[in-house]
């Protein structure tokens, strides 16, 4: 049998708690237990399809709608970290409001952040959605929709599927070509983050601006 560490125990915990007691005969902290032995992760067990969790022992309908529900209700708990007219007050709450948003994607998203000159929240918007292989970017679209909006800063994020966060090249280019059309009209390009699975990177971090 495997050993079990401090985090994976913490994990059987809160899943216990959150899935409970159900009319079965296995207690929630069997069913969070044998789940968590089953797909190894929190993230794995949440993304398994509906078959391979009802295949799992103490698992009914009931206790699948929870655990299909959580995601969502994390998500929506993020984004509410950055409604409109909110500062953002530190990189932190822009990261796990991207991760929130992207992390879970299957395809690539590419999202744009339209800041004021106080660097309160105007509007969070998905500009460009792709395969998994990448997406197609139009920096005149994200100069038009910071003028609709009449931002005077903005962040850029997009997720990769493949769960890397690490930019690539084409990343590096496509900041570039951003941050030069969006000076044009006098706007600032704060930062592009690159959300993969668990894990954002901040090209204004790594001195990529």
């Amino acid at each position: 049998m495997k050993n079990v560490t401090n985090r994976e125990s913490t994990d059987v915990e809160l899943l216990a708690a959150i899935i409970g007691a159900s009319s079965s005969n296995a207690s929630g902290q069997e069913a969070a237990s044998r789940l968590m032995h089953r797909f190894g992760s929190l993230r794995s067990l949440l993304h398994a399809n509906n078959n391979d969790l009802l295949a799992c022992r103490g698992i009914g309908r009931v206790r699948l709608g929870v655990l299909r529900a959580l995601p969502e209700l994390a998500r929506r708990y993020f984004e509410e970290s950055l409604p409109c007219g909110e500062t953002i007050r530190s990189p932190s709450d822009t990261e796990s409001f991207l991760k929130a948003r992207m992390q879970h994607l299957d395809h690539e998203l590419f999202c744009c952040l339209f800041l004021d000159n106080r660097h309160r929240v105007l509007r969070f918007d998905e500009l460009f959605r792709g395969t998994i292989d990448g997406t197609s970017v139009y920096p005149r679209e994200v100069v038009k929709e910071a003028l609709g909006v009449n931002a005077a800063a903005v962040i850029l994020a997009h997720n990769h599927p493949s769960g890397v966060a690490e930019p690539s090249q084409a990343d590096e280019r496509i900041t570039k070509r951003l941050k030069s059309a969006l000076e044009l009209v006098d706007i600032r390009l704060l930062d592009h983050f690159i959300v993969g699975d668990g894990a954002a990177t901040s090209l204004a971090s790594r001195g990529m601006l």
